[in-house]
């Protein structure tokens, strides 16, 4: 953003002192404040987290759908995407349903081609 001098020291930043503690302020500022608001969650689902450090001493990794199945859904709902990628299930239903169609495209297709055998019904004499 700034142009560069080649007389200039290497590592001289673009802005005054002032300008930087005011911005290590502000960065002290959010973090303290994302802490908190951390801390705070953590200690409104503390049954949530324990269900949770529990469920990991058992099984050591464990996956999307055994949150699902410790403490349930998500507050909200997240793209259908991601869904499908984070959840073994989604992606299962989505493959099975994909399966599924294919199978009764299959079924329609031979039962199209058995049917007819060459002639166009109502017009044989």
């Amino acid at each position: 953003a700034f142009p560069k001098d080649q007389n200039e020291m290497p590592g001289e930043k673009p802005y005054s002192d002032a300008t930087s503690e005011a911005m290590d302020e502000e960065a002290r500022n959010i973090v303290d404040e994302a802490y908190k608001q951390t801390v705070a969650l953590i200690t409104e689902k503390k049954d949530q987290v324990e269900l949770l450090a529990n469920l990991l001493r058992e099984k050591e990794t464990i996956t999307h759908d055994d949150v699902v199945d410790a403490i349930g859904e998500r507050p909200f709902k997240g793209h259908s995407v991601y869904n499908e990628f984070v959840s073994h299930r989604a992606g299962h239903v989505a493959k099975a349903k994909a399966s599924k169609e294919a199978e009764k495209e299959k079924t329609e297709e031979k039962n199209e081609d058995a049917g007819n055998d060459g002639l166009t019904p109502g017009l044989a004499l």
